[in-house]
């Protein structure tokens, strides 16, 4: 037996003895591959960023997998591989055969890839050679560091999370990381995170929020880790969390489905503004196998399963559950992963130049309407006879009281056979508007409203709570339009003074001012025409400019109702004096002192006749005079003159302020001023003569 009493300090080194020698080497550590250039940051000595992930292609080529809906295409390649091998090993020339097989084999591959149904797409989603999301990440990226931990002690691989930037914008990506071989998927644990995984995501969430990057998370999972571990973590809890606090981040989120998105474990890092989808990924609240076992009793129902749960990108973008399809290549993702890539790059560009124009409260209002937009109702649709056996059957009606949904319906009809009635009936009346059993039936329904209301629990204190509230309300809107009111005539006086106070406006005010002045007029009626013109279209002005300040207040209408108040208040006034005239003249005609000599008149002018000489002429003039003056002196005496006097002069007055709009015609002032001024009074004195 050796014993050494130095330490292996210095390699290699050797140690003599007589009989024995001992020789031991350092074992050479093999350096990480990373899937970067030698030298992809020049701020950094050496070049290889030593923290990003360890996340390295694989070595060779990975295995060909080949679908059950894809063996058709097999045959066909296997016989384009025999003929260039055959041309090979003789040198024959057999490209034609070689480019008809291609080309057949290229027509079957479109034809099968753009007729996939429901359950090929979940099978092409589930591909163990399809793209993962590192894949992704060092394809779209020019530089992607991966953050680690949830600060709770635990790092799930299940969930990747990092910074990385795409044409110079910094972005916080997330997503589910699947295995590309059976070692890798056991150590990401087939993509499914465990309550870990999705506290992780919550933490980048809220550094992407603080710092003000946008996230883009990439979904790839049959769902979150359902084992008992998980559970008493709090699986539930976690995901829940995430939903709540992804509604209220404050920066733009586009969520990428790549692959399959299975049930809540998809939806926690999903709920974006955005949600595109790989042109053959899905995405579903339980996978096809586990619904057809649930519906079916059988998992080989999965393709019905898969049909009628709509889980492909073009049904969910009629349904408005995604927003959009990224195109993949014939063949799948897999068989191009690079033109893949670069699809979902031009798709998150163009997803984020469009939210990025969105200010934060447009952002969150936007995320919350995609979900809030989603479902729809059917209403009025006959139920299946199959699916009306199993439903609960409805509660029969307790006897003696009518259901609260037949009154409403009824009401409803009542109100439209009112409305009928009424629009039928030229002149409605209460007692012809509907039919008497109607009357009936509606009286029927009232009294039984009216007697069960007040059996109805606390309706004393409610109806007393009801009239206070009347009262509260009547006293709470007049005080509001008091207040209005005050508000409104305060608003009107100070545009009123804005008006006035112009410089234009004095200046015109002062200029009219001394034009008054210097005529030497004491008042409106002295004024020359020229002046009251001039007053005239100054008052236009004024009014015009109020009327445009005042239309901004709502009140353009009230102007000129105004004026057509005023033009009908006097032309009212005028056939108000006429009537009142001619009143007067019929009773005073109706006297017997008018009607003596009236009739004394008729005698002489019948004495007269034709030719009437100068002594009975002379007693016709003097008759008629004595009507004339009687009838002038009655009307002189009365309130008419009065009331003509006042009329006059306020028409005069509004004339020269310009407030009349030429409705109202001298001619009406004229006729009423004749028959008080001279009293025309037209008798008919027989033989085809008259007096006026």
């Amino acid at each position: 037996m050796v014993f050494l009493s130095e330490p292996l300090e210095k390699a290699p080194f050797s140690v003599k003895t007589r009989d024995l020698s001992v020789v031991a080497k350092a074992r050479k550590v093999k350096k990480h591959e990373y899937p970067w250039p030698e030298d992809p940051d020049p701020n950094v000595k050496g070049g290889v960023l030593t923290h990003l992930s360890h996340f390295k292609p694989l070595k060779g080529k990975s295995k060909p997998v080949t679908l059950d809906f894809e063996k058709p295409l097999v045959a066909l390649e296997k016989k384009i591989i025999d003929v260039r091998k055959m041309a090979n090993e003789t040198g024959l020339d057999f490209s034609d055969q070689i480019a008809s097989l291609e080309n057949k084999y290229q027509q079957a591959l479109k034809d099968l890839y753009t007729h996939l149904t429901p359950i090929q797409r979940v099978n092409i989603a589930r591909h163990p050679n399809r793209p993962t999301f590192l894949d992704h990440i060092f394809s779209i990226t020019e530089k992607f560091v991966e953050l680690h931990g949830d600060r709770a002690g635990y790092d799930d691989p299940a969930i990747v999370t990092g910074i990385g930037t795409i044409d110079g914008r910094r972005y916080m990506f997330i997503g589910h990381q699947k295995g590309r071989n059976t070692k890798e998927n056991i150590m990401r644990n087939f993509g499914m995170p465990t309550p870990h995984g999705y506290r992780k995501a919550l933490r980048m969430m809220y550094y992407a929020d603080h710092h003000g990057f946008p996230i883009v998370t990439f979904i790839d999972t049959p769902g979150a880790f359902a084992d008992l571990k998980s559970e008493e973590l709090g699986q539930g809890e976690a995901i829940a969390h995430n939903l709540r606090t992804m509604f209220g981040l404050k920066v733009p989120i586009v969520s990428i489905v790549i692959g399959e998105g299975g049930s809540g474990g998809a939806l926690a890092i999903g709920c974006a503004n955005k949600l595109l989808m790989l042109e053959n990924a899905v995405f579903y609240v339980a996978s096809p196998e586990a619904c057809a076992a649930i519906l079916w009793k059988t998992a080989k129902a999965a393709p019905k399963a898969a049909e009628k749960l709509k889980i492909t990108g073009p049904e969910l973008c009629k349904l408005q559950v995604a927003d959009g399809i990224i195109p993949e290549p014939l063949g799948g993702a897999h068989a191009d992963p690079s033109w893949t890539s670069q699809q979902i790059k031009n798709a998150i560009n163009e997803a984020m130049d469009e939210l990025n124009k969105m200010d934060t409260e447009e952002l969150l209002k936007h995320r919350m309407l995609k979900f809030r937009k989603i479902g729809g109702f059917q209403e009025g649709v006959p139920v299946d006879p199959i699916r009306k056996v199993n439903m609960k059957k409805k509660e029969e009606p307790v006897a003696g009281k009518t259901p609260v949904i037949e009154l409403e319906y009824e009401v409803e009809k009542l109100k439209k056979q009112i409305s009928k009635a009424t629009e039928s009936s030229s002149k409605p009346t209460g007692d012809h508007l509907m039919h008497p059993v109607l009357m009936d039936r509606i009286e029927k329904l009232s009294d039984e409203f009216n007697k069960g209301l007040p059996n109805a629990p606390n309706y004393t204190s409610l109806k007393y709570k009801l009239d206070m509230l009347k009262e509260f309300s009547k006293a709470k809107s007049n005080l509001e339009k008091k207040s209005k009111g005050e508000e409104l005539k305060l608003d009107i006086n100070k545009k009123l003074k804005e008006v006035m106070d112009q410089p234009e406006m004095k200046k015109k005010m002062q200029a009219l001012k001394a034009e008054v002045q210097k005529s030497g007029a004491s008042s409106a009626a002295d004024l020359d025409d020229g002046t009251k013109q001039s007053i005239s279209k100054l008052k236009k002005e004024i009014e015009l400019e109020l009327a445009n300040v005042l239309k901004s207040m709502d009140l353009n209408v009230e102007i000129v109702r105004a004026k057509e108040l005023i033009d009908q208040d006097l032309k009212a006034k005028v056939e108000s004096l006429k009537e009142e005239t001619n009143k007067k003249i019929e009773n005073l005609m109706k006297s017997s002192d008018l009607k003596n000599t009236t009739k004394l008149l008729k005698l002489e002018v019948a004495k007269a006749g034709k030719t009437p000489d100068a002594a009975l002429k002379n007693k016709i003039e003097a008759l008629e005079q004595q009507i004339k003056q009687k009838l002038s002196a009655a009307i002189s005496s009365s309130e008419i003159k009065g009331k003509h006097e006042e009329l006059q002069a306020e028409i005069k007055a509004l004339e020269c302020d310009g407030g009349l709009n030429g409705s109202l015609k001298n001619d009406d002032l004229r006729e009423t001023s004749s028959k008080y001024d001279e009293s025309r009074v037209e008798i008919n004195l027989g033989a085809n003569r008259s007096f006026t």
